[in-house]
């Protein structure tokens, strides 16, 4: 007699479920659902960080502006997602909160880390709380610390983070991920690493990519100030391909 599917098995019914080999179906669908998700680029350069994300837009009659992708959580730090990004808007919103109760306590700006950590406990507790679902996706934040250090860390859904020097999540992360292996260097500056994301999203976007789907920004370490990216600017890098 063949063994039934987990799924059949009701394993994948309730997110504080796991199945008899360890795993929690609900958190794992919540993944699948990042996969789908557009691209998003992290990179720690010689001068900064630098987010770069596809905006994704088909219809032309959505406004591109309207479209944000890369959102301040403060100052000096900034974060991109891929999946769902109205679960996004809600867990970056509660940065941007613990950024500014930190302000307002300490008269300090705050660790990258502290924001990391804020948005991951949150999604834990989506991991082991009955009626509730995962967060379905994934946010990549940056920022220089207040010891003058770029930092780049990588959320998933379960609530486990890691710090990066060049990360890549959503539908072209093993296409892009294999080009940053290869190509990136930490003695790049914030403008070699825009043209190697950039290159990097043409590989899977192909004729696709123009500057109404690329969105970009950077925190450089002279003004700890999170700077969207001109679109004229990347169109000058397009252009040159």
């Amino acid at each position: 007699m063949q063994p039934m599917p987990h799924q059949l098995m009701g394993y994948d019914r309730a997110i504080t479920m796991f199945s008899p080999d360890g795993r929690l179906l609900q958190v794992e669908y919540a993944k699948k659902t990042v996969r789908q998700g557009s691209t998003a680029i992290g990179m720690v350069c010689s001068d900064g960080i630098l987010l770069v994300a596809d905006k994704r837009i088909v219809d032309k009659l959505i406004v591109p502006e309207s479209v944000e992708k890369i959102f301040p959580i403060d100052e000096h730090i900034g974060a991109t997602a891929s999946g769902i990004l109205s679960d996004a808007r809600v867990l970056i919103e509660r940065g941007q909160i613990k950024a500014q109760q930190h302000k307002v306590s300490y008269d300090a700006p705050i660790d990258a880390v502290a924001i990391v950590k804020e948005i991951c406990n949150l999604k834990q507790i989506c991991t082991q709380s009955g009626g509730l679902r995962p967060f379905g996706v994934s946010i990549i934040v940056g920022g220089i610390d207040p010891d003058g250090e770029p930092r780049i860390f990588e959320t998933d859904p379960t609530g486990i983070f890691f710090q990066y020097k060049a990360t890549v999540i959503g539908e072209g992360e093993t296409e892009v991920e294999e080009i940053l292996n290869k190509e990136y260097d930490e003695k790049m500056t914030i403008d070699d690493g825009l043209k190697l994301a950039l290159r990097a999203l043409a590989k899977i976007l192909e004729n696709q990519q123009n500057t109404d789907r690329i969105e970009a920004a950077c925190i450089t370490k002279q003004d700890k100030k999170f700077t969207r990216i001109p679109k004229e600017k990347i169109e000058k890098i397009l252009k040159k391909k």
